[in-house]
C-alpha cells in the first residue's frame, strides 16, 4: 500500500492519488522553484515557445490531441526534448469565449488527458465549459507524455502484496527489498527521464503550453497535488498568473514526514466519519455499538488477513496490505461508502473480492494484469521533489508511536510505506518550503473539512502563504469539492473563473 496517493480522479473510483515521500541516494538537480523569472523566456527555450501545436482528432468525440516538445533538462534547452501530450475541447457557447481554462486531477501521476475525456469537459459546470476551452496535458513521465515504467504487471501484483507492517527483522527486510527492487525497476527501464520529473519542470512545461495556446495568463485548475503544481506555477511565473483554483490543498512548507503524519490523521478522520456513519446502519459490518468498536473490529480483520490471507476471486488472495488499500480507496468519496460496506461484509465472511477490486481501482490495475504508470510516475515526482521522509528501517521505528496517535487503524501501515524512496536512484532536487507567489492575482484555495488526502490544514497553510490566497471552505467529508455537488462551492468558484470576482473572505459551504 502506497499513502502518497492525493487523488482518484473521477475516471476510476472518484476521489485518486497521494504518496507523501521522498527520494535520496545519487543522481542530479534541476531547477530550483524559487526566485524570479524573466518575463520573457530565455533565448534558448524560444524554439520551445515558437513551435506550433498541430491539432488533430483524437478519436474521442469533441477531443482534440497534439504533442508538444518541452526541454528534457532546462538547465541545458539545446540537450535534447521530451514530448508532452495535449488535449482540448473547445468552448462549446453561449457567450464569449474568455481563454483556455487547465485542468489537472494531482497524483502526481494522474492522467490530465484522462480527467479531462472523461469527466472535466463532460462534468464541470456548464457555464464554465461553455466559455473556456478544456484543456489538459498529461504532465512528464505520466501516462501519454513519455511515462515512467518500472514494474512489469505480475512484478506490480507481488510489490502490492508486500506486508508493509512488518512483524520481525525478516519482514523489515523484505519490505525493504520490496522497495529497492521497485527503485531498481524504475532506473533500469525509466533512468533518462527520472531526474527530470519535477513539478518545477512540470510548472515550465505548463508555461510553454500557454503561450502555444495563445493565453496571455493561465487559468487553471488543479486537485490535490494539482495545487502543488498551481502554486508552483504561481510561484515561477506571477506575472503570467490568472485565475487559479486550487481545490483539496497541499502544504508546500511541511517536509515529508509532517507530511506523512498529517496525512495519515487524515485518514483517520475519515474512517471515523465512515464508522460514525456505518454503526447506524443494521448491516454494518463493523458492529452497531461505536466508532471505538468499529475501529477495533477493522483492526482485529486486517490481523486476520496478515495471519491468513482470503480468496478473492481470481489466483491472488486478499493479505492486510491490499485489504488496507481497498479501505482507503474508499476514503476518497463518501459516496463509496456503502461499497467498502459490503466489500468488509463479503471479506468477514471470508471472500476478498470486494475489498480487491477496491484495491485494484486504486493502484489501476487493468483486469488483463497490467497496471497504468500512476504508482510509477507517484513515486518518481514525489521521490525527486523533496527529501525522504526515512533513510532507514530505525527511523520508522523510531516515528511508529507518532503515527499509530493520528491514526490507530492505519498508522503502522502509514508509517512503513513512507520509507519507499529511501534507495530511490536519484538525489533529491527540491525542498520543502513556503510559496508566496508575490506579484500574483487572487488565488482561489479550497479545502474540505474532512478530506482524508489533504487535510482541512493545508488549505489554511497555502492560503495563508500565497500573497493573494484566498480560502473557499467545504464543510464535508471527502477528496477535493469542487464539481461534487455543492451548489455553493460550484458558484463561488464558476463566478472567480467567469469574472475573475474570488470569494468573499471567509466564505464557508456545506
Amino acid at each position: 500500500m502506497d499513502t502518497r496517493r492525493l487523488l482518484r480522479t473521477f475516471a476510476t473510483v472518484l476521489g485518486t492519488t497521494g504518496l507523501l515521500v521522498s527520494g535520496c541516494s545519487k543522481g542530479g538537480s534541476t531547477t530550483s522553484a524559487s526566485g524570479s523569472t524573466p518575463a520573457a523566456p530565455a533565448a534558448a527555450l524560444q524554439p520551445y515557445y515558437a513551435q506550433h501545436l498541430n491539432w488533430r482528432d483524437c478519436g474521442v468525440s469533441g477531443f482534440q490531441c497534439a504533442t508538444m516538445k518541452a526541454p528534457l533538462d532546462y538547465r541545458k534547452p539545446d540537450g535534447g526534448d521530451i514530448k508532452l501530450a495535449v488535449s482540448r475541447k473547445k468552448a462549446i457557447g453561449p457567450g464569449k469565449r474568455i481563454g483556455s481554462l487547465l485542468v489537472n486531477p494531482g497524483g502526481p501521476g494522474g492522467s490530465a488527458i484522462g480527467y479531462l475525456q472523461s469527466y472535466a469537459a463532460l462534468g464541470y459546470p456548464a457555464p464554465v465549459r461553455a466559455r473556456y476551452d478544456m484543456v489538459a496535458i498529461d504532465p512528464r513521465g505520466v501516462a501519454r507524455s513519455e511515462p515512467v515504467e518500472c514494474l512489469t504487471g505480475p512484478q506490480m501484483d507481488a510489490y502490492t502484496q508486500v506486508d508493509q507492517t512488518p512483524d520481525d527483522s525478516a519482514e523489515v527486510s523484505e519490505l525493504g527489498t520490496a522497495f529497492e527492487k521497485f527503485a531498481d525497476g524504475c532506473e533500469q527501464r525509466s533512468g533518462t527521464i527520472l531526474p527530470h520529473v519535477s513539478t518545477v519542470e512540470a510548472a515550465r512545461d505548463m508555461d510553454i503550453l500557454r503561450a502555444l495556446l495563445g493565453d496571455e495568463k493561465l487559468t487553471y485548475v488543479g486537485a490535490s497535488y494539482g495545487t502543488f503544481l498551481g502554486a508552483t506555477y504561481a510561484e515561477l511565473f506571477p506575472g503570467r498568473t490568472g485565475r487559479l483554483v486550487l481545490d483539496g490543498a497541499m502544504d508546500p512548507s511541511l517536509p515529508s514526514l509532517e507530511m506523512n503524519r498529517d496525512q495519515t490523521a487524515g485518514f483517520e478522520t475519515a474512517f471515523q466519519a465512515f464508522a460514525e456513519d456505518c454503526v447506524k446502519k443494521s448491516d454494518c459490518p463493523l458492529g452497531t455499538t461505536s466508532t471505538a468498536d468499529a475501529a477495533t473490529r477493522l483492526k482485529q480483520l486486517f490481523a486476520d488477513l496478515d495471519a491468513k490471507p482470503i480468496p478473492a476471486g481470481d489466483s491472488r488472495k486478499l493479505g492486510e496490505s491490499l485489504a488496507t488499500t481497498g479501505v482507503i480507496a474508499a476514503m476518497y468519496d463518501e459516496g463509496t461508502w456503502p461499497q467498502l460496506r459490503s466489500a468488509l461484509a463479503g471479506a468477514r465472511a471470508g471472500d476478498g473480492s470486494g475489498l480487491l477490486a477496491l484495491s485494484d481501482s486504486y493502484y489501476e490495475r487493468k483486469p488483463n494484469g497490467t497496471y497504468a504508470n500512476l504508482m510509477f510516475a507517484n513515486a518518481a515526482v514525489n521521490c525527486l521533489d523533496t527529501p525522504p521522509a526515512f533513510t532507514g528501517p530505525d527511523a520508522v521505528e523510531q516515528a511508529i508511536p507518532g503515527f499509530e496517535k493520528a491514526s490507530p487503524v492505519f498508522g503502522k501501515a502509514f508509517a512503513w510505506a513512507a520509507l519507499n524512496c529511501a534507495h530511490w536512484p536519484v538525489a533529491p532536487t527540491g525542498t520543502a518550503h513556503r510559496i508566496t507567489a508575490k506579484g500574483a492575482p487572487p488565488i482561489v484555495v479550497v479545502g474540505t473539512t474532512r478530506d482524508p488526502a489533504t487535510p482541512y490544514k493545508w488549505a489554511q497553510s497555502l492560503a495563508a502563504q500565497l500573497s493573494s490566497g484566498r480560502l473557499l471552505t467545504y464543510e464535508g467529508d471527502g477528496h477535493t469539492a469542487y464539481g461534487r455537488g455543492s451548489h455553493c462551492i460550484d458558484t463561488a468558484i464558476n463566478t472567480y473563473l467567469l469574472d475573475g470576482t474570488p470569494p468573499a473572505e471567509g466564505t464557508k459551504c456545506s
